[in-house]
């Protein structure tokens, strides 16, 4: 995770880069080597542009960059980005102006930088191009546009922004998403349209451009602040002298409590002396309310496991999840819906906004919820529910078996071939479900066991959610039918009688699973991998070096 700095004193010679060159662009051929789509639709070539309309007089001959695109062995994802980029400016320099190195360049290599730093993503790191990029920015003389070597690091420089934007932004291509579990489509971005944007506005300020959820940056600050953790020797191990810790005790193991909850930011202060005081209880709940623990202000078992938790530990986790936040898609300006599995919490977003958030129960290891998107549009107020055929297998049939009341005790009756429970408050969906329709047959529902939600982990069900408040959400989702209002949707849930409602516009739901996200206070939260879907990315992410 060390940063590499980069050098741009203007120091290099153009002798020093002729004797080398040879041996730079062999390592840059191969590093400039990118996994991304195939089909990518051709820029026609613009002609109108000529040096007395464009903004800046440099250009180059087309036939250049395919001798470079064949030397270099570009794949052909590459080679099209490559073409597409330089058409549609009729091959301008993007780069270079007659005075240098464009300003921003530099910003990018800051930026990439910077990203190489606190992901640790050094095969990004191409010291032969830095090298390049400062031999051919001498302050005292004027580009020659017919320098072959100024061409090739004008080339090479939009062939590392595109493998930069690609990495930093859509995350590891050679990861299977859906091999890691996660079903939501990945997020593309147009690397072309990034670049030609930073370099028509000429703004220095790259992060303009980076097409990254708010989230990733505040994940970033914690990992840089890890980061120096780590680096300065981590965290010891606090190794309890008793059971429980609570207000008034007085052990060297408070003390240590105390420098832990300091360094991590619950506690304001850093107090050294022995004493369980108030104010270290007030941390406490601080930090039992990131990690989702119960908030009761004292230190048991659990709660030292989670502090004992190694840096490096917690470093992956952050890098796990800032990898899962590339993948997703925009969210949306529109209401949507966001459950967070490890979280056991649905969110609710108004016109892009959020807004109010419920406890769900999801599914148990052995029936895990799957991470999708879907499209919510149907409410059914006092629903039957259709048992699936695993539970009628393996539950109702040998309940049956057992016991010739079994239907009538649950509510239940045959439905053709099927059995299905009938609408009532012991009914195993409750009073309401919420339909999007999906091929894992998960939906969100109302649920007779209200217990369940005063637990702090709630992973019970058999793959669907279960919500805590579901007359809060059927309000939220028909606030503006005017057919509807409190009162007739209680009426609904209990009438005994299923009723279908289509919703007037359709709710996007995104079903996630991030065990580390930073709050609208600004904390850092952490849950635990209960499907161990972190175990398999961080087997797949931190196993061996990733590709170039």
């Amino acid at each position: 995770m060390a940063y590499l700095s980069i050098n741009m004193n203007h120091s290099a010679t153009y002798t020093r880069v002729f004797l080398s060159i040879f041996v730079v662009f062999f390592f840059l051929a191969h590093s400039c080597r990118i996994a991304t789509d195939k089909n990518i639709a051709p820029v026609p070539r613009d002609t109108t542009i000529t040096v007395s309309n464009s903004y800046n007089e440099l250009f180059f001959d087309s036939l250049s960059m395919e001798r470079f695109i064949k030397d270099t062995h570009l794949e052909d994802s590459m080679a099209w980005r490559m073409r597409n980029f330089y058409n549609s400016r009729n091959y301008q320099y993007a780069w270079y102006f007659h005075d240098g190195l464009a300003h921003y360049a530099y910003y990018f290599l800051e930026a990439q930088n910077d990203y190489i730093g606190y992901s640790g993503d050094s095969l990004l790191y191409n010291a032969a191009l830095l090298q390049l990029a400062d031999s051919t920015s001498p302050s005292n003389r004027n580009v020659n546009p017919n320098d072959s070597i100024v061409l090739k690091t004008e080339l090479l420089l939009t062939c590392q922004f595109f493998r930069y934007a690609n990495r930093a932004y859509q995350g590891n291509l050679d990861l299977d998403v859906k091999e890691l579990g996660w079903y939501i489509p990945r997020k593309k971005i147009d690397q072309v349209a990034m670049l030609d944007s930073l370099v028509k506005n000429r703004n220095g300020d790259i992060s303009v451009y980076e097409p990254l959820n708010r989230q990733y940056n505040l994940l970033k600050h914690f990992l840089i602040r890890y980061d120096s953790i780590e680096k300065s020797g981590g965290w010891p191990v606090i190794k309890p002298d008793k059971q429980l810790y609570k207000k008034g005790d007085s052990t060297a193991t408070v003390a240590e409590i105390k420098n832990r909850l300091f360094l991590v930011g619950d506690l304001p202060e850093n107090d050294t002396t022995r004493v369980f005081t108030e104010q270290l209880e007030t941390a406490v709940k601080r930090f039992q309310q990131r990690f989702g623990l119960p908030e009761n202000g004292q230190v048991n078992a659990s709660l030292l496991a989670e502090m004992n938790v190694p840096v490096g530990q917690r470093i992956r986790q952050l890098l796990i999840n800032m990898e899962r936040i590339r993948w997703a898609p925009p969210t949306p300006h529109s209401d949507y819906l966001l459950v967070n599995i490890p979280e056991y919490r649905l969110h609710v977003y108004e016109n892009g906004d959020y807004k109010w958030n419920m406890k769900v129960v999801v599914g148990a290891t052995a029936h895990s919820t799957v991470i999708f998107t879907g499209t919510l549009k149907y409410i059914v107020f006092s629903p039957y529910w259709n048992v699936p055929p695993g539970i009628l297998k393996n539950e109702v049939m040998p309940g049956i078996k057992k016991d010739p009341n079994y239907l009538a005790r649950h509510n239940m009756e045959w439905n053709g071939g099927a059995v299905r429970q009938k609408p009532g408050p012991q009914n195993s969906l409750g009073l309401v479900k919420f339909l999007f329709p999906n091929n894992y047959n998960i939906y969100l529902h109302d649920t007779p066991s209200k217990s369940l939600f005063g637990e702090s982990s709630r992973a019970f069900s058999h793959g669907c959610i279960r919500l805590a408040e579901p007359a809060k959400l059927a309000r939220f989702l028909l606030r503006n039918d005017p057919g509807w209002d409190s009162l007739k949707i209680a009426k609904a849930m209990h009438a005994g009688k299923e009723r279908f409602v289509t919703l007037t516009e359709d709710i996007p739901v995104f079903i996630v699973y991030f065990t580390s996200w930073v709050d609208r206070e600004n904390k850092l939260h952490f849950r635990k991998d209960i499907y161990g879907h972190d175990k398999k990315t961080a087997d797949h992410l931190f196993a061996s070096p990733l590709k170039p």
